[in-house]
């Protein structure tokens, strides 16, 4: 992996930092510093609002521990920590460099990794496990109690996905039936100010052991409902071939049709680390597919070496597909995410999701209304192409999934006559049998 910034003085140096970025500093809410010199070239450094610069370079408003906060009262299941979870242990296990962030009772905090994370709102000391559906009733009163005093982040939490207490082992996440996600790393060449894996990323866990991706492998043979892996992390492209190699054959042995999505930024934030040795480390192998998942947010990052990276995974079979976030400052403009659509389709990659900015604690800054993104998603629809339009989804808080945020073009059915509207607003019926 090349060189990262990874100081507010080095950054100074190369940028001339706003006062509100010298202002932050890494706290339980914040990622770490770390910017690829590639990346970091890609900024403009006499625009304090360039959209690069926004997704890279950390401002104070990150370290604004808001939103609801599940008290230590709150009668959750003690067995869901990520690191002794199925062990049924209630605290962090002593190794602080393999566990992941969990909590043992109220306010402790406990140090996993790098940084000292209070998490005391993920999971919590307990004396009984409640029933899903009357733990999310009790929990959207709270935060619906919440959004009266804090109305734009009553619902923000460390984990809203609620990956942890999907968690399947130390790496693995079993939150769809049919899909899990595997952790590679929690090593990446730029941490992104929106990360939404926060609680995890940049901790200094580091790469995954033989022994997480033998657990995995295990309860992957042991649930045939599961059709598709996601590598990802951090970023699974930083990690040394041969330990990719290792995580990359296990998975085939243990589920030849296990289809595998390689989820990365790479290609947008270190192009230079794509090789045609790396892309072998995929390519090598026969059975289900490979899917290239990246993160071009903003028509900028589609540089030649971003497309040439790309383009390498693509001339050996593997498919790309992106998945952008709609970001404030960086890409809320229907002109800006025309032009990164169809320049997305011009390099090969399918624009496949334009995700909502998720729940996570220090990101509230990056939001974007979601009636401003509806708006935004039906002047794209009546610019793109079936093939650049990308999907406007929302992953919903509480591990209750993804929905599409489209507005339904059913007028209404009366009688056997449909009334629709197409996105220009233009009135059609169509037989409604």
């Amino acid at each position: 992996m090349s060189h990262q910034i990874t100081t507010l003085k080095d950054l100074d140096s190369r940028l001339s930092l706003t006062d509100n970025e010298r202002a932050w500093h890494e706290s339980a809410v914040s990622m770490p510093l770390g910017i690829s010199e590639y990346y970091l070239s890609l900024i403009d450094p006499s625009d304090p609002a360039d959209p690069i610069r926004r997704q890279a370079v950390p401002t104070s408003d990150e370290n604004c521990a808001r939103g609801w906060l599940r008290p230590a009262s709150a009668e959750i299941s003690p067995t869901r920590c990520a690191s002794a979870g199925d062990r049924g242990q209630n605290s962090c296990s002593e190794d602080s460099q393999r566990a992941s962030r969990c909590v043992t009772s109220g306010a402790e905090v406990s140090k996993c990794g790098r940084r000292q994370i209070d998490c005391s709102n993920e999971v919590t000391q307990g004396v009984r496990i409640m029933p899903s559906s009357e733990l999310y009733a009790e929990n959207n009163k709270k935060k619906s109690d919440a959004m009266a005093e804090f109305p734009c982040a009553a619902f923000e939490s460390l984990d809203p996905l609620q990956e942890v207490l999907h968690s399947k082992g130390n790496r693995l996440i079993h939150r769809f039936r049919n899909r899990v996600a595997f952790l590679a790393t929690d090593i990446c060449a730029t941490y992104c100010r929106h990360c939404f894996r926060r609680r995890f990323t940049g901790g200094l866990q580091g790469p995954a052991t033989e022994a997480d991706v033998e657990e995995a492998c295990r309860y992957i043979g042991g649930h045939p409902e599961i059709r598709e892996m996601l590598l990802t992390g951090g970023d699974p492209l930083t990690l040394e071939r041969s330990r990719l190699e290792m995580m990359v054959s296990s998975f085939r042995k243990a589920r030849e049709s296990l289809v595998i999505r390689i989820c990365t930024r790479i290609p947008v934030t270190d192009p230079g680390r794509v090789t045609p040795e790396l892309v072998e480390v995929f390519t090598r192998h026969s059975g289900a597919p490979f899917f290239l998942m990246t993160q071009f947010n903003h028509p900028r990052e589609l540089t030649p070496l971003s497309v040439r990276a790309v383009g390498m995974f693509i001339d050996r079979g593997i498919p790309a597909f992106n998945q952008s976030v709609l970001l404030r400052g960086v890409n809320d403009d229907p002109d800006v995410l025309d032009d990164l659509c169809n320049g997305l389709l011009f390099a090969r990659i399918k624009p496949y999701y334009l995700f909502q900015t998720d729940l996570v604690s220090g990101t509230a800054s990056f939001r974007v209304p979601i009636e401003r993104g509806m708006e935004i998603e039906r002047a794209l629809r009546c610019r793109l192409s079936g093939l650049a339009m990308p999907s406007y989804t929302l992953d919903l808080p509480d591990g209750g999934g993804k929905v599409p945020l489209c507005g339904s073009y059913v007028d209404g059915i009366d009688g056997n006559v449909c009334t629709l509207h197409n996105p220009d607003g233009e009135t059609r019926l169509y037989p409604a049998l």
